[in-house]
């Protein structure tokens, strides 16, 4: 499982001109889910995301997570995170998992948040999606549950 992770102002997703989530300080994560991804991988994700110390304390340290300085979580389902542009010009996306798999797994770390007390938004799977963000910082960060741990 791989996510791009950024502390945004603001950020919010619409499918067909429609806001499917939106939401104000907090974390956008782009979630890819990769075949072979399992409940550990949901584990994993949901663990560093809602734990991720990417917010300044009083002395511009990253020392505060999401969950502390009373941030959102907006999760978006993202396969071309799994896209391999080693050969060609064309990403390959074989070792993205099938739609079902991917959802069903997507569907799990959305729910673990929400577990852990953070208010979650979210894109719709599968649909061609439009995100608009302000980032913080700027930070963006990769998590990648097969490489970081």
């Amino acid at each position: 499982m791989r996510a791009v992770v950024q502390r945004v102002a603001e950020a919010c997703v619409t499918v067909n001109g429609r806001a499917t989530g939106r939401i104000g300080k907090g974390l956008l994560v782009l979630l890819g889910v990769e075949e072979g991804d399992a409940d550990t991988d949901v584990s994993l994700m949901v663990d560093k995301v809602s734990g991720l110390r990417c917010f300044p304390d009083e002395n511009g340290k990253f020392n505060r997570s999401v969950m502390e300085v009373g941030g959102s979580i907006m999760v978006v389902s993202q396969f071309t995170l799994l896209g391999d542009c080693r050969k060609g010009k064309r990403p390959s996306f074989t070792t993205a998992a099938r739609p079902e798999l991917a959802n069903a797994l997507y569907q799990r770390v959305v729910a673990g948040l929400r577990e852990r007390g953070l208010a979650v938004e979210t894109g719709e799977f599968g649909a061609h999606m439009r995100v608009s963000l302000v980032n913080d910082g700027p930070v963006t960060l990769l998590i990648d549950t097969k490489r970081n741990f």
